[in-house]
């Protein structure tokens, strides 16, 4: 077997000293692009692969940060995901993702299991966390980041927003559309903690309006998919109940929730509003194109890597809290201009 070069080496060939080497594979600022080339040629040239895990066990740092997240099919979190690696990878830093399945014990066992992989940084998908998880995190001794919620008591530094808000701004928008009895169409609010935040939001906003919050429907186990919420959006019609717009969950709900709508007939938003959640590109692209709430997902992975860099790299210790702030984008699904005012 041959053995393998030596950074030693690599430093010989580009003309640089060890030292020169090691800075320009962790990424070192005060490298140039010039120099960093040179040795990645020379580095290239020899078959030479630098090892991150000895270097991060000599300097202390792992070269990566732990985040979980709920699910790995649902694109707003890929953006959450995208938004944080994007970032940190041009201070030399990597993502290590665990998947939680929406559910918090399954969170619990897999903090334990990244926290022991000595990550720099841990980021977080919600605010709820069982007690156990919330005394690893707390006793971490590494910055810790709850993203996608506003905790009333955070563990670190928070980058998120209110769902229950996000949600009254849409009853907002029906109503003053004109619309009256509106459903909520969503999952088991006891595993998808958001998914429960914006049922919240939707009877408190039905309340403060003086109307029933009484068409309440279940569509299963999050994450909740389109033929969930098809399923779910055929249950309300046969029910008989009158309805004239309809809150769903995510915007993969409020799709299967059309179709099902055009299977029988019903013309949105002529008979019936439909809107959604995430701003999907399905929805953007669908027809008619479904009004939703963009929750900026890129933009929290993006200001959380931020936050990171500033914490390891500048010596910044001090918590943090940047609400972000989601946008209602009415399109089609729900326009009065398209549908004419519910009464």
């Amino acid at each position: 077997m041959a053995k393998a070069p030596t950074m030693k080496e690599v430093a010989k060939a580009a003309g640089v000293s060890v030292m020169t080497v090691s800075r320009a594979f962790r990424a070192d600022a005060s490298i140039s692009t010039a120099t960093r080339e040179k040795i990645q040629r020379a580095a290239d040239e020899l078959g030479y692969v630098f090892d991150a895990t000895a270097s991060g066990l000599r300097v202390k740092k792992s070269g990566f940060v732990a985040m979980t997240i709920p699910s790995i099919s649902n694109s707003n979190f890929a953006d959450t995901v995208g938004g944080l690696s994007e970032r940190l990878a041009a201070s030399g830093r990597q993502v290590l993702l665990g998947y939680t399945n929406y559910d918090i014990d399954e969170e619990e066992r897999l903090i334990r299991q990244l926290l022991g992989r000595r990550p720099e940084a841990i980021v977080v998908t919600g605010g709820q966390h069982t007690e156990a998880a919330r005394k690893l995190l707390q006793g971490s001794g590494i910055p810790v980041v709850e993203t996608w919620d506003l905790p009333t008591d955070p563990i670190g530094s928070v980058i998120g927003f209110s769902n229950a808000k996000a949600m009254e701004a849409m009853v907002q928008h029906l109503v003053d559309a004109g619309h009256r009895r509106i459903a909520y169409l969503g999952g088991d609010g006891n595993a998808d903690t958001r998914g429960a935040d914006r049922r919240r939001g939707f009877a408190d906003a039905m309340a403060h309006h003086g109307l029933a919050a009484d068409l309440l429907i279940d569509a299963g186990l999050p994450p909740i998919s389109m033929r969930e919420g098809a399923h779910a959006m055929g249950a309300l019609l046969d029910s008989g109940r009158t309805v004239d717009a309809v809150c769903c969950v995510s915007d993969l709900a409020a799709f299967g929730a059309l179709t099902e709508c055009q299977r029988r007939g019903l013309k949105v938003p002529d008979d019936i509003s439909i809107v959604g959640f995430g701003a999907y590109e399905l929805g953007d692209i669908c027809v008619p194109t479904i009004t939703t709430i963009d929750p900026a997902a890129r933009e929290i992975g993006a200001r959380a890597a931020d936050l990171l860099i500033k914490c390891l790299d500048e010596g910044q210790s001090e918590t943090s809290a940047a609400p972000i702030t989601p946008k209602l984008l009415i399109r089609q699904s729900s326009d009065a201009a398209k549908g004419g005012q519910k009464k």
